[in-house]
């Protein structure tokens, strides 16, 4: 699924989910760089993000796979 990340002001970083009409805080990183892990937002989704450099700018747009919940 397409989601676009951001960091708003007070530097959270969020993940929208425009098919879903979801925007939600990304509340945990498997890697401190946040990509090619999971990420866990605030609802419970979590999403497996592609392998990007470091230094990418926000905001972008990626494709993301939720993972499924047990």
């Amino acid at each position: 699924m397409k989601v676009m990340i951001r960091r708003n002001r007070e530097g959270v970083l969020s993940v929208y989910v425009a098919k879903k009409d979801l925007e939600e805080p990304i509340v945990a990183m498997e890697q401190p760089a946040m990509w090619g892990g999971r990420v866990t937002l605030a609802n419970g989704w979590q999403l497996e993000l592609p392998a990007l450099a470091v230094e990418t700018t926000l905001p972008i747009t990626v494709d993301a796979r939720r993972i499924a919940e047990a």
